[in-house]
């Protein structure tokens, strides 16, 4: 078991990538305190880790309100002791930030609340008890469109999306030359497009799924599952020399 007495943090475990990384992560023997929006959705992480035999707690809490995230921090150290790993999984796009009919200020300030801000805070809260445990991984899900625009003709030049997740390459790699010496790592995960719930607006439509899936050389979208087993790795000892990387994910789309 790769993560044996480990204790890890996900945040957007209720669903998708952060469900799919929080029972990787248990299933290498880590406890793992499954945070989600949704209480509900959190609980059924949890109770599919406790299925497996894992040790789990259930959070729910806003990331990008602060004492929401620091609530999260104390909460999976009050139950497990110490936090070894941190994965912000939480995040929001423009097709689900608010209703319809919100201005785009208010669907820009919300987006980068919640992919960058809310990195950012639940980091700020977790980089001290990391400290305290001998140091530790924080592995922040940032996107391709971190590092590449959206593809010409596909609405993204005014999409928060994009830049919310440069904010997070970005911040990833400022945190991880300050952490390096605390013995803590922080690197990033940039997903291509992932067959979720995230992404089923898309992917509902045959011709926009079709588009979606040549625009990667490997000819498919991505797996939750895939995406967890490189967020293992970055958890892991394996990775004890990788820190401020930004490892994409993404069958070949960032090659082109």
């Amino acid at each position: 078991m790769r993560l044996k007495d480990k204790v890890a943090l996900v945040t957007g475990a209720g669903s998708g990538i952060g469900r799919a990384v929080a029972l990787r992560f248990a299933n290498e023997g880590a406890s793992v305190a499954a945070s989600d929006i949704s209480i509900a959705n959190a609980q059924e992480t949890a109770s599919m880790i406790e299925e497996l035999g894992g040790r789990t707690i259930a959070l729910s809490g806003d990331v990008s309100v602060g004492e929401d995230a620091k609530a999260m921090v104390e909460a999976t150290v009050s139950e497990f002791g110490r936090l070894d790993i941190l994965l912000n999984s939480a995040g929001i796009s423009a097709r689900n930030a608010l209703p319809e009919g919100a201005s785009p200020e208010t669907i820009w300030d919300k987006v980068i609340e919640v992919n960058l801000k809310g990195t950012y805070l639940v980091s700020w809260f977790a980089v001290p008890e990391m400290e305290k445990a001998g140091g530790g991984s924080i592995i922040n899900l940032a996107s391709t469109m971190g590092l590449v625009g959206y593809p010409a003709g596909f609405g993204g030049g005014f999409n928060p999306y994009p830049p919310s997740k440069g904010g997070v390459v970005q911040f990833t790699r400022t945190l991880a030359i300050d952490s390096a010496r605390k013995n803590i790592r922080v690197n990033c995960l940039c997903p291509g497009f992932v067959a979720t719930n995230f992404t089923k607006a898309l992917t509902d439509d045959p011709e926009t799924n079709a588009f979606l899936e040549e625009l990667h050389p490997m000819g498919r979208l991505g797996r939750p599952e895939e995406v967890a087993n490189a967020a293992l790795y970055l958890a892991s000892d394996d990775a004890s020399y990788v820190t401020g990387v930004a490892l994409t994910v993404d069958g070949g789309y960032t090659a082109q």
